[in-house]
């Protein structure tokens, strides 16, 4: 038996929507009106209707009053509308209708509009736009807060003392942080005026009961009129939002509300290969001109580069110390500034050590207070050696030294003295420690007990292009790898010059992601963005100039694959014309995306557009952790007594007063419940405390060992939930009470961290989302009783989530998945442990750190021993 949702009841929900009062039922209709006019492209509904700055004059005074109605697309039409619903309805049902939409087509639309522009137009000089019925969300929540504070001034946790009407600000900072678009001055305006409304600022503003009792009877509206609410007809509920949380219909919505959330997530992810949802690349940077520029590299040059590739053939086998000596030597030879830096790592128990090589060409336009830097790692990131790569390198270095009076003679580049930024020419030992020693050196960011300072430098890095070459036959295809560390990726610009001189200029077929075969079909794009996603959430490092992207520095590698008709010359003039573009630039790169996702060579998918999957695969963590502490603040139900005393209580009533009319509240409905938060924040906050006893584990187990560590690890998962719970029920009780906050906050954190993390690395946090989506729906059903007892849940219940979560744990999950893709576990988590100590990589802190502990909260509340 699975874990099931909650029933929802299709007659009471069919039964609220047709008892909706006649105000907000328009509301309703209008925006879902000015939604189906979004879809035609004759009338720009939105630029018309929404609040712009700028565009408010005398003409143009409706924008005050059209700008909540109108919304950008329907999942912004469907939730606002969908907060919006139960706020107007329980407004309208206590003030009557009239009065309502006297109130919302007047000052609580218009004042808050006209605060945003005096804000915004008059301090700030800005002109953002706003829309959407969020602003009337925010003044009701205002209200309400305003409301409550006057019955309930104070919420506790442990010591400290909350007022209540902060609440409305706390929804509004989460709503900023976690929906993309979100105006958070708008929303400030709107609680603002709510805060003064609940105050009775504002009812000079109102119309007179009077005057409103006389238009009802002289138009007799309440006979004319269905779900009409009259002034004489308004309810006065419990006056808090603590009424509106004890509905039963409130926590049918949230395990819904949550499913169809993932699911339009994994859908929207899914759509973006399409043409409508991604763009065709292009230059931002008008500077750079690639491809603008003609190539001289070649001819003569290849008598140059058979001469070094036949010594670096002759260098194959000898000590790194021997390598960077002669290489340094070919530097001095050529007329360069050449010097080496020795360096050594330790990480999963082996070292990684070598020496780097590398000389500097001084522009002679320049002040070398610029750089451009092309790399060739000794061997690439396979093992292999990179012997064409080298020669390549050093017959560029040779290339691009201007030789005085060669001009004369020659029209080839060589002879210019084009170059204004300093060109450092740079061989590694390998492609991962040596690039990051030398650039931790560069930048005075190194240990000196692990890489030896640079006794050479130039100005600031704006650029790099690495050369990996490690055959001798021509090549078909010129594969560009651009993913950095932590999923870092380098300006979008860089890349497509390099794209466009490639396949434009050059010829070349460009390959990304080891997509060799590409036909630009539905599958394929798929194919291509999901290997970036799996590669960005990984994280690790794909090349030597993964090394360069935390420190804003552009890099790509140029990789030469295949078998076809292309020589290493080819690929020497694609390293010049990017070069001449490089030497163009005017400012570092900062025009063009640094977040985005590729589908092809020359189409890819902006942060705008594909950063609302992964929001909403973490917003539904958030939902069920605010369900559950509304769960938590419920009154337990009343145990079952005689039905002398039953009817007593039943008849314990508080008489509430408000403008002159009187009413009678039962006494349950204005109950308030003090939450006990200690344990379960003490026993959250452990929890990711112990995610570091794992991290140290597999950072600092030697490679041998690795695999055994995450199979011990994978079987320890399955028992440490029964452990854990046995430990702390034997110290302290675990009431139904305590479980609902314990899961609430951790999927509280969850939910704050994946979208945190979003907005850095999309691609770990909608995997890591996906991955712990369970969460939500195991542990406390929202159908659970709140209270000091222990919480009911069904054997087979628990039995059913705990097998579901364990298959789920985080050490198993990646035992399966190397399986799955037939990668050695032990080689992974190698590289895992070698970026932690070298790259500064934070993968594995996340899993960890973020997704186990979640996880292990909520094995631990479906224990079968608690």
């Amino acid at each position: 038996m699975a874990p099931t949702l909650p029933s929802l009841d299709i007659r009471r929900l069919r039964s609220y929507v047709l008892r909706l009062p006649l105000f907000t039922r328009m509301i309703l209709i209008l925006i879902a009106i000015f939604w189906i006019l979004e879809l035609q492209q004759v009338w720009n509904v939105v630029q018309w209707g929404a609040l712009i700055p700028k565009e408010i004059n005398l003409a143009t005074m409706y924008r005050l009053n059209t700008y909540p109605l109108i919304h950008r697309g329907f999942l912004h039409a469907f939730f606002n509308t969908l907060a919006l619903i139960p706020l107007l309805e329980r407004f309208e049902s206590e003030h009557g209708t009239l009065l309502t939409g006297a109130m919302f087509v007047g000052p609580l639309s218009t004042l808050p509009a006209a605060a945003y522009l005096l804000i915004e137009r008059g301090i700030f000089r800005q002109n953002a736009a706003i829309l959407g019925a969020s602003i009337w969300v925010f003044v009701l929540l205002g209200v309400e807060g305003i409301k409550t504070f006057k019955s309930n001034p104070y919420f506790s946790i442990s010591t400290f003392r909350i007022p209540t009407w902060t609440t409305p600000l706390v929804i509004l900072l989460f709503a900023t942080a976690l929906i993309p678009g979100t105006s958070l001055l708008g929303h400030l305006c709107s609680v603002g005026v709510g805060y003064i409304y609940g105050l009775g600022y504002l009812k000079i503003l109102a119309p007179p009961e009077k005057a409103l009792r006389w238009i009802e009877a002289k138009l007799n509206l309440l006979g004319r009129l269905p779900h009409y609410v009259s002034i004489d007809q308004k309810t006065y509920e419990a006056p808090t939002i603590l009424a509106l949380r004890r509905d039963p219909r409130l926590l049918k919505i949230p395990p819904y509300l949550s499913a169809l959330l993932i699911l339009i997530g994994v859908v929207w992810l899914f759509l973006l290969p399409l043409n409508e949802y991604s763009r065709r690349t292009y230059i931002s940077e008008n500077a750079l001109l690639p491809g603008q520029v003609h190539t001289y590299f070649g001819g003569s040059e290849q008598n140059v580069f058979n001469a070094y590739k036949h010594e670096i053939q002759s260098l194959t086998g000898k000590r790194h110390e021997e390598i960077a000596a002669k290489l340094s030597e070919i530097f001095r030879s050529i007329g360069l500034k050449a010097a080496t830096q020795k360096y050594g790592y330790h990480a999963a128990g082996e070292v990684y050590s070598g020496e780097n090589a590398y000389a500097i060409l001084q522009a002679p336009r320049g002040d070398a207070t610029e750089a451009i830097v092309l790399i060739a790692a000794w061997t690439n990131v396979d093992g292999e050696l990179n012997q064409s790569g080298v020669a390549l390198a050093l017959t560029l270095a040779r290339y691009f030294k201007p030789a005085p009076g060669l001009w004369i003679f020659s029209d080839r580049a060589a002879g210019w003295s084009l170059w204004s930024k300093d060109i450092i020419v740079l061989i590694t030992s390998d492609s991962k420690a040596g690039p990051q020693a030398w650039v931790d050196a560069y930048h005075d960011a190194h240990s000196p007990l692990s890489a030896a300072s640079l006794p050479l430098k130039s100005g600031a890095l704006q650029g790099v292009v690495v050369v990996d070459k490690a055959f001798d036959h021509r090549f078909k295809t010129l594969h560009i790898v651009y993913d950095g560390i932590n999923g870092q990726l380098p300006n979008l610009d860089l890349l497509n010059s390099a794209v466009h001189i490639a396949s434009g200029q050059m010829g070349i077929r460009v390959a990304l992601q080891r997509m060799w075969k590409h036909d630009d079909s539905y599958r394929d794009r798929l194919e291509t963005m999901l290997r970036g996603m799996v590669s960005q959430g990984l994280g690790y490092t794909s090349g030597p100039h993964s090394s360069f992207i935390p420190y804003h520095v552009d890099a790509v590698t140029f990789q030469a694959v295949g078998d076809g008709w292309q020589d290493e010359m080819a690929l020497g003039r694609c390293v010049e014309s990017t070069f001449r573009s490089l030497n163009n630039l005017l400012e570092h790169f900062h025009q063009s995306f640094f977040f985005y996702l590729l589908i092809q060579a020359q189409r890819f998918v902006s942060i705008g557009t594909y950063l609302p999957s992964a929001m909403l695969v973490a917003v539904n963590f958030t939902i069920m952790a605010i369900a559950l502490w509304i769960l938590s603040g419920r009154p337990p139900k009343p145990s079952v007594e005689s039905p002398k005393a039953e009817k007593a209580k039943e008849q314990e009533v508080e008489v509430v007063e408000k403008d002159g009319m009187v009413a009678a509240v039962p006494m349950q409905e204005l109950a308030v419940v003090e939450r006990q938060l200690f344990l379960p924040i003490a026993l959250v906050v452990s929890s990711h405390f112990l995610g570091a006893l794992p991290l140290y584990v597999f950072n600092n187990t030697r490679r041998e060992t690795l695999s055994q560590t995450l199979v011990f690890s994978a079987l320890a998962s399955v028992h440490l939930p029964t452990f854990l719970a046995v430990l702390i029920s034997g110290y302290t009780a675990l009431s139904s009470h305590r479980l609902i906050l314990l899961q609430c906050f951790s999927l509280l954190l969850l939910g704050m961290f994946l979208a945190t993390l979003a907005t850095l690395n999309f691609s770990l946090a909608f995997l890591v989302g996906l991955l712990a989506a369970p969460l939500s729906f195991s542990g406390v059903p929202l159908s659970a009783e709140n209270g000091d007892a222990p919480l009911n849940i069904s054997f087979r219940r628990k039995l059913v989530c705990n097998g579901v979560l364990h298959l789920l744990s985080p050490p198993l999950v990646v035992w399966a998945l190397c399986k799955v893709f037939g990668v050695d576990a032990g080689a992974m988590l190698a590289e895992a442990a070698f970026g932690w100590e070298v790259s500064g990589l934070w993968t594995q802190v996340v899993v960890c750190c973020v997704w186990w502990p979640a996880w292990l909260v909520g094995a631990v509340i479906v224990s079968p021993m608690l």
